[in-house]
């Protein structure tokens, strides 16, 4: 193999497990070691830097990093990242003098953004620090997108919302609330320099089972009923309810069903449980409150007596798998009728753009959805941007902020003339963590501690009230002791093949056995004699230049803990540990904490 050294930005950045699978690359080490430190308004800057709404992901994020976590490669449960983002809003303090102030210099520059959302909100905190005259348009009156009309009020409180809309709307951008663009043609004769699109997924799917012409008024699609409710405009429900669907909507239904005078409430899922969509801890939570999940059932009919809804058959399905296609077949059970009085259908939600005309140079595809660049947002009318769900269909908020990232950069170099394709380069700083022979600025212990439980307001009191938040967080106390679980992955060991004599003593010492010093190899082969195999091709070997033995230092990245002990044991200084900031490129350096 190639010596691994120089190890450009990307090498650096995919050790670092956490921040590579979060969209927006959320540096979770360094804001996790804020923490700890008490810091929490740094920690606070350093997460508003990059997934610019904190306090709403760290409540209601689908957590890509937590699967990721090196911690969950040693023992059950990875760290509670997402858990401990909500410890940096909640004590953050104010930190209005830390954000950026609106431009008092406006640079010629005007861009119309169709939708408040996370998308949109982002473009908008990228952008306005740097002069350009920036509007947003939406039907509702209020800024925040689905974060305010699909989240449940219990999940998400509006303060919390509120505040970071606040943060953004505070760089005054011309708000045009209540509007609905109902013709981009119309839009792009306004001379805009550019438009992005981030209107969302919003039309859910409907059912289409005989017997529904006949009970409509009590069959209600999701998304559309969470947003009535989100209004006021719905505030109460029949006490027989099923829910239709195994994603997060389908949580958020049935749970707001219960708050509302459901006392029945059932989810109907035609998958198996393990195949749900919904996040493991949104189901725990509907679980929690008394809430059955029925798999392998599909809805079949409506029944209704005198028009009135009675309830809803199902067949009983079973799965079958061929050629490792997975479909669902009749199991020959009898079919199952369950009594109801209102259905909530969340099965999925479309992208839908009536508004686009089909001759403004935009091109879709046969599922409707524009040609957009999954790397510039640009769309086939190069003036025209989109992010967030009406780009790439519904996903969460930290895949909505990543792309109004890359859609603001995108647009200062279209309106700068530049070529939008070429990317800014991802920045790398690294620093020596040594303050002695065998003592670092960082705190390496390895705690044994196992995840701690985040504490949840009781269900006698929590099913009474539609506002009041059930998950309550972590304390200062919990927050430091989650905090203390984190590996420091972006402390990475590096070594210096000149100050080696290969004594082995980090190949002693180390808890993981990832440490080899062997003859090199092609890297398959190489990787079934290391100390231990290194079966994950995904995680890269660090592999050094020849040794004076003619020998090679191989060092499985996947397994490392970055503990330091080879650090602390090697006589000569080969091993140092090196804490790497990655720095990915954004429109506004002024948005970054000081």
């Amino acid at each position: 193999m190639n010596p691994t050294e120089p190890a450009g930005a990307d090498y650096w950045h995919k050790v670092v497990d956490c921040q590579w699978a979060c969209p927006a690359h959320t540096p979770v080490p360094e804001y996790i070691r804020l923490i700890a430190a008490g810091r929490y308004a740094d920690a606070y800057m350093v997460n508003w830097h990059s997934n610019v709404f904190p306090g709403v992901l760290g409540r209601t994020c689908d957590r890509p990093c937590e699967p990721a976590c090196r911690r969950g490669r040693v023992e059950e449960q990875p760290v509670a990242i997402c858990r401990l983002k909500r410890v940096t809003a909640d004590n953050k303090g104010d930190i209005q003098d830390r954000l950026p102030k609106p431009a008092t210099e406006k640079n010629g520059k005007r861009v119309a953004l169709v939708g408040a959302g996370p998308a949109a909100l982002t473009v908008a905190r990228d952008l306005l620090p740097l002069g350009f005259h920036v509007t947003i348009y939406d039907g509702d009156a209020k800024a925040g997108g689905f974060m305010r009309t699909q989240i449940p009020k219990f999940r998400l409180p509006e303060a919390v919302l509120d505040e970071e809309v606040g943060f953004i709307t505070g760089l005054e951008p011309e708000l045009k609330l209540g509007q609905r663009v109902d013709s981009l043609k119309a839009l792009l004769t306004e001379n805009y320099d550019a438009i992005f699109v981030g209107s969302g997924a919003p039309r859910g799917r409907n059912l289409e089972v005989p017997g529904q012409d006949q009970v409509a008024g009590n069959i209600h699609v999701g998304i559309d009923w969470l947003a009535s409710v989100s209004f006021g405009h719905v505030e109460k429900i029949g006490k027989r309810v099923i829910v239709l669907g195994g994603g997060n909507t389908a949580m958020d239904c049935c749970r707001t069903a219960r708050r509302l005078g459901g006392e029945d409430v059932r989810v109907v899922v035609r998958s198996g449980f393990e195949e749900m969509k919904a996040s493991p801890w949104e189901k725990e939570d509907a679980s929690h409150e008394g809430i059955p999940i029925h798999n392998f059932l599909v809805p079949k009919s409506v029944t209704n007596e005198k028009g009135r809804l009675t309830g809803m058959i199902f067949e009983k399905v079973k799965a079958e798998y061929k050629d490792g296609k997975r479909s669902l077949v009749p199991s020959g059970e009898a079919d199952v009728f369950m009594p109801c009085d209102d259905i909530l259908v969340a099965i999925g939600q479309e992208n839908a753009f009536p508004w686009i005309e089909r001759d403004v140079g935009i091109e879709f595809d046969r599922w409707g959805m524009p040609k957009v660049s999954e790397t510039t947002y640009q769309s086939t009318n190069p003036k025209v941007f989109f992010g967030g769900d009406a780009a790439f269909g519904p996903k969460n908020i930290i895949w909505a902020v990543a792309h109004g990232h890359g859609a603001a950069t995108s647009i200062v170099k279209f309106t700068q003339g530049d070529d939008v394709a070429v990317r800014p380069a991802t920045g790398i700083a690294v620093s020596s963590q040594k303050m002695g022979i065998h003592e670092w600025s960082y705190d390496n212990d390895i705690r044994a501690d196992k995840r701690y439980k985040v504490p949840h307001l009781d269900n006698a009191v929590a099913l009474k009230d539609i506002r009041a938040e059930v998950e309550l967080g972590f304390d200062k106390h919990l927050g430091f002791a989650e905090a203390q679980r984190c590996l420091n992955c972006d402390v990475q060991t590096v070594f210096a093949p000149k100050l080696c004599i290969e004594c082995d003593a980090c190949v002693d010492i180390c808890p993981m056995d990832c440490i080899t010093f062997t003859a090199n190899g092609e890297e398959a082969e190489l990787r079934t004699r290391l100390t231990a195999p290194a079966p994950n091709e995904w995680q890269d070997l660090y592999v050094s230049t020849e040794l004076k033995t003619g020998r090679i230092m191989a060092k499985d990245e996947d397994v490392c803990l970055h503990c330091g002990l080879c650090a602390e044991r090697c006589p000569t200084g080969a091993w140092d540990m090196q804490k790497t900031l990655i720095e990915i490129p954004q429109a506004s350096a002024s948005c970054r904490s000081q």
